[in-house]
Parts: C-alpha cells; structure tokens; sequence
C-alpha cells in the first residue's frame, strides 16, 4: 500500500532538512534518509563557520542572506576570520580584494603588527591578510535538531532507513519504492542526497549533472602553547590550510579537495600528514598529539555552484545539490530560495525569515547545464 505525499526529499542532511523546514505547512511532505539517523555524513563532521566569502562570490549572497537567520536564532558566536599571505601572495591578496569588493561582503587588509595582536605564534614572512571581523562558529548540531524539529512540528515525516530503490515517474506523478518495501506516491521528487544526488538522478531516469563529491579531511591536535580561545578562524590565502581553536584544541585541515566516489569517508594518513606540515609552516607551537581525524564529503557541480531548481527534462524532480563546503553557512535561505521555487511562491521580503527576494535564481539553476 502507498503512502500518498505532495512532496519527497531525499536526504535529511542540511540540505533536505532545511528545505523540509521552510517549506512548513504549505504542503505534505516526506523526508526519504538512507542512513539510520539525519545528518550522518557531510552534515555531522564539519568544523562549520559563517565567513561572508567562504566558497566565492557566487555564493555570498546566500552567505549575506543567511546570516541575520543564524544570529538571531543563536546559531553563530563570533570569530573572526584571517587570510593570511606571505610577500609572494601580494597577487592573491588583490584578487580577493577585486572579487570580493564589489559584493558586499565586509572586510579589511592588515599588516604584520596587527595580525600578531590576533593570531600570535606566526612565524616570520606571514606579513599580511584580509581581516573579517563578522565571522563566526556555526553550531551545527543545533541548527540541524532545529530545522528537523520545525518540520516534524509541521507535520513532515521523516523515515530513517529509507534507502531509495526505485523512482518512476508515471501519469503525472512519482512511484517510490525503498530497499525495505515502503512505497510512496508523490508529485514532486526532491534530490538533496548530497554526495549521492547523481545516482538518485540515474536512479529516476534523470540525466546526471556531473556532481563530484571531494574529501575534506579534518584534525584535533593539542598544542603548546595551548590556544587562546578567542583565536581566529585562520585561512591561507591560496587555500592551503585553514584551522581555529575548538575546546583548547586546534581544528586543522589541509584544505584537500580530493575525489571520491559517494561513501562513508575516511582520513587518509597523507592528508593527516600535509595537515601537520603546513600547520608547522605557519605557527611556532610545539604539536604535542594528534587526538582525532576525520573526513566527510563536499560535493560540487562542474561550475562549483550550487544547483537548485527543476530539472528542465523531467517533470516534477527537483534539483537542492552541489552545496560544496558552504551548504550549512548558506542553508536558511537556500532552503527558502528553494521553496521559492518548488511551490512556485515569490518570496516574502520582510518576514522574519531570510530575505532571498534579491538573490539571482538563474546563477543556481539546472538549466544551465544545457
């Protein structure tokens, strides 16, 4: 026997859980999760922050857009965020200001006084940086319980171990079946699978895009001196490294961009390694253990933008992928760009929800991939 649905979105990561969550009473909705919980894969292992230029200027209006949303609900504690250059990176450091200035976003150039004042321990030749003094943690465990618990308050079902095994689409409308039997009729196919949004594509008879999931890998390390909790986010401005404090420790990663094919992603040793040797590189602390590694999956579109909007083929399937890194700075309005689009609703300007009413669907769409 069916269950009967307006609307399927496959995956309960921040993707499928936000969308669920802004969409709210104007339609009846199940969230399809593979795994046995919401959030286990890209959603639950990132060291995520608010950082106005994070992922490039196509994606900081959704940046911009998002943040009073975070703020307000107490999802961000401030940070602040250096990209740090040595004199070699002069010429990076302009690209940042040309690409960067004419979007918003707030920041500052600062020397090599100034930057010790914030980030002591530099080794000489890190002379200079972009300094942004808005940056912010992100709790991203809170803001997924929240969007999960906004839809479920909604009326939205949300199954766990519902693995997606069949997706056709016939009179009109969506025939789901899982692994386990369940059977779902719908008349709109949401793909917020993350790393797998592809294969459910294929799975539906929709052409792929060509979304590449990449491996980030991340370490807790303790060093001496032990760092002060109010040290910035610390990005290298050719995006070799970034790493910041977490709990008197310092989270690192080498800013690996590695591809992989859709899995339960692992460290590799050599990018614990590179993690190690850059760090060395940048500050003079004595790394005294290495307590934990991990890695998740960061997928992107061929263009690096994300791809939200109906597929110019197939009635009724829904593209919310290709979030890449910034898919939970971004999330609260593109979940409500999103619904935007997928209720055929203009957005509210105005609300207390985020303002997307000046944001560029076409920059997102599917159809630009032809």
């Amino acid at each position: 026997m069916s269950e009967h649905y307006d609307i399927a979105i496959v995956g309960a990561g921040m993707a499928g859980a936000s969308l669920a969550a802004a969409i709210g009473k104007r339609a009846s909705v199940v969230v399809l999760e593979a795994e046995g919980a919401p959030g286990y894969h890209a959603t639950g292992r990132s060291a995520a922050f608010w950082e106005e230029c994070y992922g490039g200027p196509d994606i900081v209006p959704l940046t911009l857009a998002s943040g009073p949303f975070l703020k307000e609900n107490g999802f961000l504690t401030r940070r602040g965020a250096l990209y740090l250059g040595r004199s070699d990176d002069e010429a990076a450091i302009e690209r940042f200001v040309q690409d960067f200035g004419p979007t918003g976003a707030t920041f500052e150039r600062i020397g090599r006084e100034d930057l010790l004042d914030l980030a002591p321990g530099l080794r000489a030749g890190w002379d200079r940086a972009i300094w942004q003094s808005s940056c912010a943690d992100i709790d991203v465990a809170a803001l997924h319980h929240h969007f999960i618990g906004s839809a479920r308050g909604d009326g939205t079902a949300i199954a766990c171990n519902a693995r997606l095994s069949r997706a056709e689409y016939a009179d009109g409308r969506w025939h789901l079946e899982l692994a386990d039997g369940r059977a779902f009729v719908v008349d709109t196919l949401v793909d917020a699978a993350g790393a797998w949004a592809d294969e459910i594509a294929a799975l539906a008879g929709v052409r792929p895009i060509g979304l590449q999931p990449m491996r980030r890998t991340v370490v807790q390390v303790r060093v001496d001196p032990q760092p002060a909790s109010d040290l910035p986010l610390c990005l290298d401005i050719k995006g070799d490294f970034y790493f910041k404090p977490e709990n008197g420790r310092i989270w690192l990663s080498p800013h690996d961009e590695t591809p992989s094919p859709p899995c339960d992603a692992a460290p590799e040793e050599i990018d614990v390694a590179t993690a190690i040797d850059r760090l060395e590189g940048v500050v003079d602390w004595r790394i005294e253990a290495i307590e934990r590694k991990w890695a998740g999956l960061r997928t992107f579109a061929p263009d690096r933008r994300p791809v939200f909007g109906f597929d110019p083929r197939q009635p009724g399937f829904f593209w919310c992928a290709g979030q890449g890194g910034f898919g939970i700075q971004t999330s609260p309005a593109a979940a409500h760009l999103c619904a935007s689009l997928l209720l055929g609703e203009a957005p509210s300007p105005g609300s207390a929800e985020p303002d997307v009413s000046g944001i560029a669907t076409a920059t997102y769409s599917p159809e630009r991939f032809g």
